[in-house]
């Protein structure tokens, strides 16, 4: 695990969307399509605000999440919403997106189609992962129902997940997926992010998801 620290939020979001647009380019130079992975939630939004205007052959790159709640794509609570409005815009508009919400009933009626869409962008060129306080990673949450097959090698592409610390079914990719991108980022922020990433070091991964993703990662902090 590599650990940068940056003197403010503002520096963090400007270094770290230019070592993504870096990554997907260098990618990009020697295959036709790269892809990009990223979190839910406001925290990656301003890190998406400087990517997004960025230079890059947009056209060429999927973008989709690690995880979403199965609600409307308006939903104020969803994730697909906050990515439109700060990453899907500016230049990167040109990107494609695989939107994880399908409008059917259930997540688990849409796991088949969306492992078929996802697909064809493996492996993931670029992840980026978030954090909670409580350790977990995408819809990964310690003690969630499904966990160890969601962790396990030999998982399905994604799962439905229903969770205690989750308001809303929600579908995730799993392990074996995010885990196999070819770069890997942890985006946190603030004190009590910092002291759990130092728990999650030091747990199992069944108790600390985002401790299954550590080894490879490069972990982004500022205060």
């Amino acid at each position: 695990m590599e650990f940068v620290e940056y003197p403010d939020r503002e520096m963090l979001a400007l270094m770290l969307a230019d070592k993504l647009t870096g990554q997907l380019g260098q990618h990009l130079r020697t295959n036709d399509r790269s892809s990009l992975c990223v979190p839910g939630g406001t925290t990656p939004s301003p890190v998406f605000d400087n990517l997004s205007g960025n230079d890059l052959d947009w056209g060429r790159v999927t973008v989709f999440l690690g995880d979403e709640r199965w609600v409307n794509g308006d939903h104020k609570r969803s994730n697909s919403r906050l990515l439109r409005r700060h990453l899907l815009k500016d230049k990167a508009a040109a990107a494609d997106y695989v939107d994880l919400y399908t409008g059917d009933p259930t997540p688990e009626d849409a796991i088949e189609v969306l492992g078929q869409r996802i697909e064809p962008h493996l492996p993931i060129t670029v992840v980026v992962l978030g954090m909670g306080t409580d350790m977990h990673t995408a819809s990964l949450f310690p003690g969630a129902p499904g966990l160890e097959q969601a962790l396990a090698p030999d998982a399905p592409p994604l799962m439905a997940i229903r969770a205690e610390g989750a308001d809303e079914p929600r579908v995730t990719l799993t392990a074996r997926l995010l885990r196999n991108a070819i770069h890997t980022h942890v985006l946190i922020m603030g004190p009590e992010k910092r002291e759990a990433l130092e728990r999650a070091r030091k747990a199992d991964p069944v108790d600390a998801p985002i401790r299954a993703f550590l080894d490879d990662a490069t972990v982004h902090w500022a205060e």
